[in-house]
């Protein structure tokens, strides 16, 4: 690594104004200061929209600021990007794999545009190989790797030249716990044996607290800078557990929570409730008890974004519907499900049922088969054999009919880019067969009910990530479906959108709606009723979220996480199987 006596990164009242079509300017960043010293792992934190792809853009040299002055490596970023651009290595969100070309390929084409030497190679592919333990998987193609394998590429083409610094942007959003595991190990490994200096941007507050220093943005402005001891500190004294009623879903009592004025954030956690309240000695329902537990990164963040944000809406929603749905009858049978690809195996005799006005997860690595299944429930793909009823119409005699009782929101959002809020509306409300008068009370509820009306004239392809995800969700509700498909809806959600979209998927199952979800996040599946692990296709697991979390080996340090069961899960069938970690996506 080259020495140099000045900061990694050393930035002084930035700002950054962008125009959105139809000439508003939209400021991105706002007088920010920052400093990442040499050797260190640094976090950028905040809500979506809040600037921090921005700025690392302006890091990497490919934006320039428009106020303010930035020094990366020591060197005037606006000056001379070339020489910043040289010496760093920079993976975006969507970094750019080429998938016909094999894995030894990706990381050849990376080395020759980077000019790395034969001599380099020899030295350095091994190392890299070694690292993501992505040797076995030279010649494979990298279309045909998983999410998590794709990004261990993405950062291996990232290494090829051995930068002085490492810009890393979401790099874990979209694989699954055991991935992002791997790629943390990674990350740490490069930080504390190679001394690497590595600034990541991150949705998952957890990831942060791994980092020596963290900044905290919102809004295009640093709210808090410093250890993320620092910012746990400011939820000291005011977190605390509660525990639900006999019989009800912690979900329930959390959507209470957060309606309270007392209460800054309320999350389910082991079946109870985490809340933090907004200060000591506030005032919070008088039928709920409370155990004080020591605050962590989340609650610091998350009572800091309370103070700086509007956060006290409410979330809660409802469908609009009249009909009444009948809870605990079946909404969803499968049994013995099997869809091929040729040769391919991805879904394999998989069984389960759900109950209408449950939500239901659907959890699995990358690649497990989680979004071939969901493709078939919601009558877009069909089955090569097995039992598939839906809405009480058998899927593999009459598709048609089922999908206009379910909706679907797509794992990247089937929304187009080129048209507007409202025109994207008006297009899913002809699609679902919508029109008149109904046509226009619909699309006028989805406005209201999603705080969409600013935003209408905008394109959705310019839409922040939590407001894309609030249309694609408004989208899947025109038509009032009885079951709503969810594929990893909240990936790459900041945790303010996760929270909102989870209070709204619990008021609609309170309305009788059926819930199925996919998620990588797996605390969100403590809002399950019930829960199903898979991997290369198979059913590993299934029962409520007690009764996953019951998987998990015992810990002294702390209490039994659906992340921890859910890895001890799937590392125990592929040792039992002798089967390795990677497979066809599909």
């Amino acid at each position: 690594m080259t020495e140099n006596p000045r900061p990694a990164i050393e930035g002084h009242g930035i700002g950054k104004l962008f125009k959105r079509s139809g000439g508003e300017i939209v400021t991105a960043l706002d007088d920010v200061s920052l400093t990442v010293e040499h050797g260190g792992l640094a976090a950028l934190v905040g809500p979506d929209g809040a600037g921090k792809t921005t700025l690392i853009r302006l890091m990497a040299g490919l934006l320039t600021a428009d106020t303010g002055t930035l020094t990366v490596l020591g060197i005037d970023i606006a000056q001379d990007p070339q020489s910043v651009q040289d010496r760093i290595g920079y993976m975006p969100q969507k970094f750019g794999l080429y998938e016909d070309l094999s894995v030894q390929e990706n990381l050849d084409l990376y080395a020759d545009l980077h000019g790395v030497t034969v001599e380099e190679r020899k030295r350095t592919y091994p190392q890299l190989m070694d690292m993501t333990a992505l040797g076995p998987f030279a010649k494979r193609q990298a279309g045909r790797l998983s999410g998590g394998m794709k990004q261990k590429l993405g950062l291996a083409c990232t290494l090829v030249r051995a930068p002085d610094l490492l810009l890393l942007d979401e790099p874990t959003v979209g694989v699954d716990p055991l991935s992002r595991r791997e790629l943390w190990e990674i990350i740490l490994h490069l930080v504390r044996e190679q001394g690497l200096t590595v600034l990541i941007s991150t949705s998952y507050l957890d990831e942060a607290e791994r980092c020596a220093r963290t900044v905290v943005m919102h809004d295009g402005k640093v709210l808090a800078k410093g250890p993320p001891d620092s910012i746990t500190k400011i939820a000291a004294g005011r977190a605390f557990l509660a525990s639900p009623p006999d019989g009800q879903p912690a979900r329930q009592l959390q959507a209470r929570l957060l309606d309270d004025p007392g209460v800054t954030d309320a999350v389910p956690q082991g079946g109870r409730v985490r809340l933090v309240k907004t200060s000591a000695d506030a005032d919070v329902p008088a039928a709920v008890e409370l155990v004080a537990v020591e605050p962590r990164f989340e609650d610091g963040f998350m009572a800091l974004l309370h103070k700086a944000a509007d956060t006290g809406k409410s979330a809660s929603m409802s469908l609009g519907q009249t009909a009444k749905r009948h809870n605990g009858e079946t909404a969803v049978e499968v049994d013995n499900l099997v869809r091929k690809f040729g040769t391919f195996t991805a879904v394999d005799h998989v069984s389960f049922a759900v109950k209408t006005g449950e939500i239901f997860g659907l959890l699995g690595p990358n690649g497990a088969g989680k979004t071939t299944t969901f493709r078939m429930l919601c009558g877009l793909l069909p089955a090569s054999d097995g039992t598939l009823r839906v809405a009480g119409v058998d899927l593999r005699k009459a598709r048609a009919s089922a999908r206009q009782r379910v909706g679907y929101v797509a794992q990247k959002f089937s929304l187009y880019g080129q048209l507007s809020v409202i025109q994207n509306l008006e297009f899913f409300a002809g699609a679902y067969g919508l029109s008149g008068r109904r046509r226009k009370e619909r699309i006028a509820w989805a406005m209201e009910q999603f705080e969409l009306a600013e935003l209408a004239k905008l394109p959705s392809g310019q839409l922040p990530g939590g407001y894309r995800q609030r249309l694609a969700m408004a989208a899947a509700l025109l038509h009032e479906p009885e079951i709503l498909f969810l594929d990893e809806p909240t990936s790459g959600a900041d945790p303010l959108a996760r929270r909102e979209f989870w209070q709204r998927i619990t008021s609609l199952a309170e309305e009788g709606v059926t819930a199925i979800v996919t998620t990588h996040f797996m605390e969100e599946a403590e809002y399950c009723d019930r829960v199903i692990i898979l991997d290369a296709g198979q059913v590993l697991a299934q029962g409520t979220p007690a009764e996953i979390r019951a998987h998990a080996p015992e810990s002294e340090d702390h209490e039994p996480t659906m992340e921890d069961a859910f890895i001890a899960v799937v590392e125990e069938a592929r040792r039992e199987h002798g089967r390795p970690g990677e497979r066809s996506a599909a």
